[in-house]
């Protein structure tokens, strides 16, 4: 994954985040898929569990889920696992990266033949056993990072490390659905990448495609953003997620952001042309007109536009001087007029 994001675009790896939003129908899921190529999303992403090994069966209800009890509403929006070969090959038909967060170790296995990345979600970055498991697959994990501190964020990168695996991507995340941009705190993007010298990328659970661009800004070198046909139909994730001439548009946008953030260096574009700069510039010009001879006063001279005279700056070098010719009123003047 690492080489995929270097080896494209130098800069943002954008997922595509189907998740759950299928709705148990794989022509849906197909459908999404279609909807990320079309739109230019680098990869799809699906979610593996099922409710027996995510979910205790006395977990109480989500106050955001409605109060809908977990586990059932688990078991109705799973993505089932005999479908991951077909949705991997038909992302192969489509020149998209397939990805999936594996919540299980079932889920690892499986899903080992078919992803050149693994996505740990926020919720599972204290398992770190799991992550160990993750890990020694040896293939690049993107590691959500949505209520996690500092200190269970490095628990989690010296897990996948101890097992000698050091391609490791974070996520700034907000596990809030959605999420209100008072605490989405993009600034932790600089934070984690400073704090632990990787890759940092934004998971984003706001309404809308503003953040995401904004993160792009901050140095996000991954977004993920949920997607749907429709943000009204049923389901936990349709609600906050975009629909697809809102992915169209974020990609486009950040693709624009990724071009005028530029080297830093504070010079002319090649651009901007040669023309431009001399005549929309301002350079010395005579206020009055200006016989040869005549001994130049402040008085004499103005600044204007275009830029083919001598520099405003050097304007305390030529009083004093006197012309070598006479100088009409609103020419500008040159150093061979002295």
């Amino acid at each position: 994954m690492l080489g995929i994001i270097q080896k494209k675009y130098n800069s943002c790896f954008i997922i595509a985040e189907i998740g759950s939003n299928h709705n148990g129908d794989i022509g849906l899921a197909k459908k999404l898929i279609d909807i990320s190529h079309d739109a230019g999303a680098d990869a799809v992403k699906f979610q593996i569990f099922n409710e027996e090994n995510l979910y205790s069966k006395y977990t109480p209800d989500f106050s955001y889920l409605k109060n809908k009890n977990v586990y059932n509403l688990i078991k109705e929006i799973k993505t089932p696992r005999e479908w991951i070969k077909e949705l991997h090959d038909y992302c192969l038909q489509k020149n998209i990266e397939f990805l999936a967060t594996p919540f299980d170790y079932e889920a690892v296995d499986l899903l080992d033949k078919y992803v050149n990345a693994f996505k740990i979600a926020s919720f599972e970055i204290v398992d770190l056993e799991l992550i160990k498991y993750i890990a020694k697959k040896n293939k690049p994990i993107i590691i959500s990072t949505g209520m996690a501190n500092l200190g269970e964020i490095e628990d989690a990168i010296n897990s996948a490390k101890s097992v000698g695996n050091e391609k490791i991507i974070l996520m700034q995340c907000n596990s809030v659905y959605p999420t209100p941009p008072e605490i989405v705190n993009l600034k932790t993007i600089k934070t984690m990448e400073n704090a632990f010298s990787l890759p940092v990328g934004f998971s984003d659970h706001t309404i809308g495609i503003h953040i995401s661009i904004a993160a792009v800004v901050m140095g996000a070198k991954v977004i993920e953003k949920h997607i749907t046909l429709d943000k009204k139909m049923k389901g936990p994730d349709h609600s906050f997620a975009i629909e697809p001439p809102e992915l169209k548009e974020m990609i486009s946008n950040i693709r624009d952001v990724e071009k005028s953030i530029g080297n830093g260096i504070k010079e002319k574009s090649n651009l901007e042309s040669e023309e431009m700069y001399l005549k929309a510039r301002r350079s010395i010009h005579a206020k009055v007109d200006i016989k040869k001879d005549t001994e130049v006063t402040k008085e004499m001279l103005t600044v204007k536009r275009p830029g083919y005279g001598i520099k405003p700056k050097y304007i305390d070098l030529i009083i004093g001087r006197k012309v070598k010719r006479d100088i009409k009123k609103d020419e500008w003047i040159i150093w061979k007029d002295f």
